[in-house]
């Protein structure tokens, strides 16, 4: 057994060739709560693939190792959280949340099991949500007297709405797998029954999808859809022409993307 406390591979995709980056907490026996030596090692893995320019990299998965994908944090050992709430760059190059917003491809979280506060902050930082039958959510923050610092308090009424929202975190309720899916919390569910597809052989599917598109433009519709979805709908459309603008002149120029268009 691996002794760090996250693990990362790259796989070459199956149909598509291209590669992904599997990012796994490694602590197990603890559920893998994360303490400050997995916040900051997730912060540095995440910031080096953002930091990268491989341009076969089709997806990165973030999953968690054994039973639960995050069981929040190990408090005989968390993160400062006023260093993680702070917007000051040498706080924010330990902040795993953060470092994961600057990955250009997409984030696909193959989660099972406990998905808890910090945990869940984790698992909504991805852009998309493959769960199996064991998922289940909660947020404890007022349960415990803590404040969210990794975008909860915002990103969950941007999956839910803000009225299940309030429910799921005023309440510090659980949240099991088939409602989470009807909410739109999971975007994709998978039997748990040994032998049956896991949500990571299902989030690496996705990515090998993924990586028979033409990569360059999934990049820039992720980041129409990240950056259009910050603003209001007026604002977002005006930015999704300006990328659109940009994106054609340089079409224009070399001509691969009209070809390629016309061959669909």
């Amino acid at each position: 057994m691996s002794s760090q406390v996250v693990e990362t591979s790259t796989i070459t995709l199956e149909n598509s060739d291209k590669k992904a980056i599997v990012v796994a907490i490694n602590r197990p026996n603890h559920l893998n709560c994360f303490n400050t030596e997995v916040a900051y090692t997730l912060a540095r893995v995440f910031s080096q693939i953002a930091d990268s320019n491989e341009d076969e990299l089709a997806a990165v998965i973030f999953t968690g190792r054994g039973k639960s994908f995050c069981a929040g944090a190990d408090l005989s050992n968390p993160p400062d959280p006023l260093e993680q709430s702070s917007d000051l760059p040498e706080c924010l190059a330990n902040n795993p949340v953060y470092q994961m917003s600057r990955i250009k491809v997409p984030l696909i979280g193959a989660i099972h099991g406990h998905v808890i506060t910090g945990g869940f902050e984790l698992a909504l930082a991805c852009d998309i949500l493959v769960g199996d039958a064991t998922t289940k959510f909660r947020d404890t923050h007022v349960k415990f007297g803590l404040a969210p610092c990794w975008g909860l308090s915002q990103k969950l009424q941007q999956r839910v709405g803000p009225g299940r929202a309030k429910l799921i975190s005023y309440s510090a309720r659980p949240i099991g797998a088939k409602l989470a899916y009807e909410w739109g919390l999971i975007d994709e569910i998978v039997s748990a029954e040994a032998g049956d597809e896991s949500s990571l052989d299902r989030a690496i599917t996705i990515a090998d999808d993924i990586g028979g598109q033409d990569l360059k433009m999934v990049t820039r519709y992720k980041k129409a859809l990240t950056e259009g979805g910050e603003m209001e709908l007026g604002r977002g459309l005006q930015r999704e022409r300006q990328l659109g603008i940009a994106h054609y002149l340089e079409a224009i120029g070399d001509g691969a993307t009209f070809l390629n268009a016309n061959l669909v």
